[in-house]
């Protein structure tokens, strides 16, 4: 046996996934994470978090030492896996088809023998209800049906062409393949359906076939051509594996529990639709000309509005369908990625007070109505009211867009996407003559602009700090000239700039804030570089004029991902992915980035309006 049921550092993995749920396949050939059958079902494999009773489906060489390689097939979802010996190569595929769109969970695992003979050694161990319960087995014919010991609700069907036994409360096949030869297992929902046909080869193949054809057809809709073409269509097909293919929500990362620094209390549950990164999400969509993306996430929100009757009853979070059952809850049961503790699932945030989510939806609504289809005027109504709200209680205290769990604060980010939610509003209505109370709107929003920029200003730090009184500064106050709320070249935002570059940057890699420099958040332990923030950084690098510099730190942040593209939320000063994996943010960042900058890199061109500055 190797040492595979280590921890792997958290960059050692890809994603696959069905737009239902996704999973994790480390580059051993192990999938370590899997939530079983929604992004935010209990898992049935979770070694991630729990090395021994997490639960895991392993393919190992059992006969000598491996290395491993990974890769994506281009343009897809389909992840192959590796292993390299000094007498041959296997090549593992692991894909989830998409063609069941209806919502059938189905995990196809080819293994085939490139060159050579080796024993290998297939363990599936799942661990139901996050570990909690193990597994009874039926046989069902040639197949084995594994149901949950303490629930027989909670099952899934083994099709393979080898023999399974029952060993250590695991399923175990040991199999002999040589040159050419192929083993093909199929993990398919107890739903009382056909399972895949008769002929297994067959079915793999043809479902193979279609999930590439799925991919690469998705992937020619977008409109992205020239440099970083294939790392921007990467972040985008990842970010349509977080994307809910029935509801038209997104969740902010695949994953629950990973810790922003090892050993640390900061692991939260981010399998969730947030107001905020979804919003964010679908502006990358856009960009990308997805428009039929965008299109099912404006039915959602709509949905969402239509269930409210004021809008201070918006959720900043909600599960993937849309209900608000988001109760945090510890784990106590699971030790922990590298003994990383609590491991939380639920989000206590979710009923928190955030005023800034209220500007970032009205924008993407904004740029969805100019650049996708016209909203209609039965929306219209539904969104006047969020901008009223922001009208009448963009004073209040809230807990900023880090989610902080100590004090309430008015936060300087806060301010600035009240800002953009009624300016935006104040578009909309102009732009589609709707019928709107404009005079209002405007005269707070200057007065927003005018306590931002007189109240946040720190005289002492030449720099628009976190919240009121405040002498911290924060990141998020990147966002300031990228929502055009000042102009790039304002001296207050030229010397906010430059003051972020000494205390919160190194290089291309950004903090949030700095707990040792006065910034609060409830707790005690620090954290990684935030990645969405380095692209934010890029970005208003490229907006002063600076393209070179800015360049150069999208590139070298390029090199921060793992080995098939993909980020996590953080990364530490040694390098190492932090946090949930992989996130959105830091995804739809990158893309946002790269159009920036092949926008300005155009011969003779110079800063000119994008989606973002319509």
């Amino acid at each position: 046996m190797s040492n595979q049921r280590e921890y792997l550092p958290i960059e050692d993995y890809g994603l696959i996934g069905n737009l239902h749920t996704t999973a994790l396949v480390s580059k051993q050939g192990s999938i370590d994470f899997l939530p079983y059958t929604r992004f935010d079902s209990p898992t049935i494999f979770g070694s991630i978090l729990d090395r021994k009773k997490g639960g895991h489906f392993s393919i190992e060489v059992a006969d000598q030492e491996a290395n491993h390689k990974q890769l994506y097939l281009p343009d897809t979802a389909v992840l192959l896996t590796r292993y390299l010996t000094n007498d041959g190569i296997a090549e593992l595929t692991d894909f989830m088809p998409p063609h069941h769109l209806e919502g059938r969970f189905v995990l196809v695992r080819k293994l085939k023998v490139i060159k050579g003979a080796h024993t290998f050694r297939v363990e599936l161990k799942p661990r139901f209800d996050y570990g909690k319960h193990g597994f009874l087995v039926k046989k069902d014919g040639d197949n084995l049906i594994l149901e949950n010991k303490h629930s027989a609700k909670q099952a899934f069907r083994l099709i393979a062409d080898s023999d399974f036994h029952e060993e250590d409360e695991s399923l175990i096949a040991e199999v002999q393949l040589e040159t050419k030869d192929e083993l093909t297992m199929v993990l398919v929902a107890e739903d009382g359906k056909e399972p895949v046909g008769k002929n297994l080869i067959d079915y793999s193949q043809t479902s193979f076939d279609d999930t590439v054809r799925f991919w690469r057809n998705w992937v020619k809709q977008a409109e992205n051509k020239g440099r970083w073409q294939d790392i921007v269509n990467r972040s985008a097909i990842t970010l349509k594996l977080m994307t809910s293919y029935r509801y038209g929500s997104t969740v902010a990362a695949a994953t629950f529990g990973l810790p922003e620094q090892v050993g640390g209390e900061r692991n939260w549950d981010y399998r969730f639709t947030w107001i905020r990164d979804t919003a964010f999400t679908m502006y990358s969509f856009l960009e990308l000309g997805y428009h039929g993306e965008a299109r099912k996430f404006i039915e959602w929100i709509q949905q969402r509005s239509l269930e409210i009757s004021s809008a201070e009853e918006l959720k900043l979070m909600y599960r993937v369908d849309g209900s608000t059952d988001l109760t945090e809850r510890e784990l106590s049961h699971l030790d922990g990625y590298k003994k990383s503790t609590p491991v939380r699932v639920g989000n206590g945030a979710y009923d928190q007070f955030q005023l800034d989510i209220y500007g970032e939806l009205i924008d993407t609504i904004y740029i969805y109505n100019k650049n996708a289809e016209p909203i209609s005027y039965d929306f219209w109504q539904s969104l006047m009211k969020f901008i009223d709200f922001v009208c009448e209680n963009w004073k209040k205290k809230d807990r900023g867009i880090w989610e902080v769990r100590d004090d309430k604060r008015e936060f300087l980010i806060s301010k600035v996407m009240s800002w953009v939610a009624l300016d935006r509003g104040i578009l909309i209505a102009e732009d589609r003559s709707f019928p709107a109370p404009i005079d209002r709107w405007r005269k707070t929003r200057n007065e927003i602009y005018n306590d931002v920029f007189f109240n946040y200003w720190n005289p002492i730090k030449k720099a628009f700090v976190q919240y009121r009184g405040g002498d911290s500064l924060d990141a998020s106050a990147l966002l300031i000239p990228l929502v055009r709320m000042l102009s790039p070249k304002e001296p207050r935002w030229v010397s906010t700039l430059k003051a972020l570059e000494q205390e919160l940057i190194t290089d291309a890699l950004v903090y949030r804030y700095r707990l040792d420099e006065g910034a609060s958040d409830g707790f005690k332990s620090e954290e990684g570089t935030f990645s969405m923030c380095s692209f934010w950084y890029i970005e208003c690098l490229a907006k002063a004029g600076e393209l070179d510099r800015a360049i150069l730190a999208f590139e070298k942040m390029l090199g921060y991902s793992n080995h098939v593209g993909l980020f996590a939320e953080q990364i530490s000063l040694r390098g190492e992915l932090l946090g949930n994996f992989p996130q959105a943010f830091t995804h739809l960042g990158l893309i946002s980035a790269a159009n920036r900058l092949r926008l300005l890199m155009r011969p003779g061109n110079t800063e000119k309006p994008s989606n973002k500055d319509n």
